[in-house]
């Protein structure tokens, strides 16, 4: 397996400020404690930036450059954080650029103003990346993903990843207005999707094979096994469930698939996806 949604912080080195919301995250989270959380039977991962202050954002990505040159760690890439609406995003993307490990940048649009990812700005900034064959993880509510289809259209060149399913609103219930979401993204070539964290949005009754499945069906249908990864989220799927619970889970979605299914969305993709 290939964990392509891994997190790692240190709150000594750079500021995290969302994590004065959550106690049981609000630590360090190493590469030890992930091996020690049910991470050792992964095979390699990719090291995703966790929202630090803008100002940390170069800091933070070479710490994780760090990460990933050190042979004790299964680090295969790393996706960095960059504000693309900011004018000194191509200076911090070029120097970013001239590390191998660097395989994508990420910006949480949730946690923006919904006309963030619309600025000329924002769009000029985010094409830049298909030249230098990095990818942009999409991060957006529910509500948001009209918002990521059109930053989509936007940057026809570039590589996009959609986090976590699209968030899916699945304690709601209510699938419908995800589901055309989803389905009209699909339908752009460049875009890809990621299986993960679905357990976060999901009732505590919901966090079961049965609950989860009519939305992993959704996003296999709508996506095809080719342009779908897997995520541990690790350690914020904790606020749902142990990282070996979705480990589990998810071998139990896959009991009806075919060995070369499992292996694109558990291995094969993500090396390609993320140029790994």
């Amino acid at each position: 397996m290939i964990d392509t949604h891994l997190h790692l912080w240190d709150p000594s080195r750079f500021r995290y400020p969302w994590l004065a919301d959550f106690t049981t995250l609000n630590r360090a989270a190493t590469w030890t404690d992930y091996s020690a959380a049910g991470g050792g039977q992964i095979e390699g991962c990719v090291f995703v930036e966790a929202d630090a202050d803008s100002e940390c954002a170069l800091g933070e990505a070479r710490w994780a450059f760090d990460l990933a040159a050190d042979p004790s760690n299964d680090i295969v890439g790393v996706v960095a954080s960059l504000r693309p609406e900011e004018a000194t995003f191509p200076d911090k993307l070029a120097e970013l650029a001239g590390n191998a490990s660097l395989k994508g940048i990420r910006r949480v649009l949730h946690t923006a103003p919904d006309e963030t990812s619309e600025g000329a700005l924002f769009r000029e900034n985010v094409r830049r990346l298909a030249a230098a064959n990095l990818s942009f993880d999409l991060c957006a509510l529910q509500r948001q993903l009209p918002l990521a289809l059109d930053l989509v259209d936007a940057c026809p060149d570039v590589r996009f990843i959609l986090d976590h399913g699209g968030v899916p609103d699945i304690a709601a219930n209510d699938p419908h207005e995800w589901m055309r979401s989803i389905t009209a993204l699909a339908e752009r070539p460049n875009v890809f999707c990621k299986i993960s964290g679905l357990l976060l949005y999901a009732a505590p009754e919901q966090r079961s094979v049965t609950g989860i499945q009519p939305w992993f069906e959704h996003l296999i249908n709508s996506f095809g096994w080719d342009r779908v990864v897997w995520g541990g989220d690790w350690p914020v799927c904790e606020l749902a469930v142990p990282l070996p619970n979705w480990i589990a889970l998810t071998q139990e979605l896959l009991l009806s698939a075919s060995l070369s299914e499992r292996d694109r969305l558990l291995s094969t993709n993500a090396q390609t996806i993320y140029n790994l």
